[in-house]
């Protein structure tokens, strides 16, 4: 079987492995096709691209993980085979990312509260460069020896429930979607899993999402076969990978193993190149 990998982390955003590391993982593992998903960035794909372009061994799509207002929560989508130059994803990555600078600032404030001081250049600095998120937060909370372990951070301080309703800038799901179209790519609900009821996913569907990540380390037979038959049912796109993040992160262990037929990925690319040549 030929594999693929569509959801893959660097340091860009919350991985612990270069742009250029992941590729030469991939190719260690066989992978014919990759897509470099970063929360909210394009700088992970913008590094390896140009290695990339100068491989025969190996099809690396453009790809981003975007955070998205969904009702009030958080919904992650997956965009794929947009134009990377197009000015309307680069002006989404731009806002997004003062958006989690926003939300970073706000995250600190709820914990000064709770007497734990830190600041927003140690969580930039823990980021190295990259888009911050809460596990850049939770690493600096770890260092500073305010929790004993990661996990322990998100437990006591940075889950949602902890956090409450959580102060954020994000696009909405429809205007992602609907600028993800406009740049001729596609929108993917990632790892669906137990996030969303069928109402909600069905509610997502109608707002234009082109498919829904089936494989994910998350996914448990029945869950994957319930996706699976989400998506047969409303004719969408069927997507998977790792979700790798390096390193010292969960789902290490799947990467060139839990992977994608490449026939589903043609289908992603046949769909985006038609979309690319309507908008011509």
């Amino acid at each position: 079987m030929a594999k693929a990998d569509l959801h893959i982390h660097t340091k860009a955003s919350d991985g612990r492995m270069s742009p250029e590391g992941i590729l030469q993982c991939a190719k260690k593992h066989k992978l014919e096709i990759i897509a470099i998903t970063d929360h909210d960035t394009l700088k992970g794909y913008d590094q390896a691209r140009e290695l990339a372009e100068r491989s025969d061994e190996l099809t690396l799509l453009p790809g981003i993980e975007i955070t998205s207002d969904f009702d009030g929560r958080e919904c992650h989508l997956l965009a794929y085979c947009f134009d990377p130059d197009h000015h309307e994803i680069r002006q989404l990555v731009l806002d997004h990312y003062r958006s989690r600078i926003n939300r970073g600032h706000w995250i600190i404030e709820e914990l000064a509260k709770e007497g734990l001081e830190l600041t927003i250049d140690e969580v930039k600095a823990e980021a190295r460069g990259g888009n911050i998120g809460r596990p850049h937060i939770a690493a600096v909370l770890l260092d500073k020896g305010y929790v004993g372990s990661f996990k322990e951070a998100f437990i006591r301080y940075l889950s949602d429930e902890q956090l409450g309703s959580i102060y954020n800038e994000y696009y909405d799901y429809q205007k992602v979607i609907k600028t993800v179209k406009k740049t001729g790519g596609a929108t993917v609900i990632a790892h669906p899993g137990r996030l969303y009821s069928e109402e909600e996913l069905e509610h997502l569907v109608k707002a234009g999402v082109d498919g829904i990540e089936v494989m994910h380390p998350s996914h448990d037979y029945q869950t994957q076969k319930r996706v699976e038959a989400f998506a047969d049912k409303h004719n969408l796109l069927k997507t998977g990978g790792s979700d790798f993040h390096g390193s010292d992160k969960k789902y290490k262990r799947y990467f060139g193993v839990v992977t994608i037929n490449t026939k589903y990925v043609h289908r992603l690319v046949r769909l985006t190149n038609q979309r690319k040549e309507m908008m011509a």
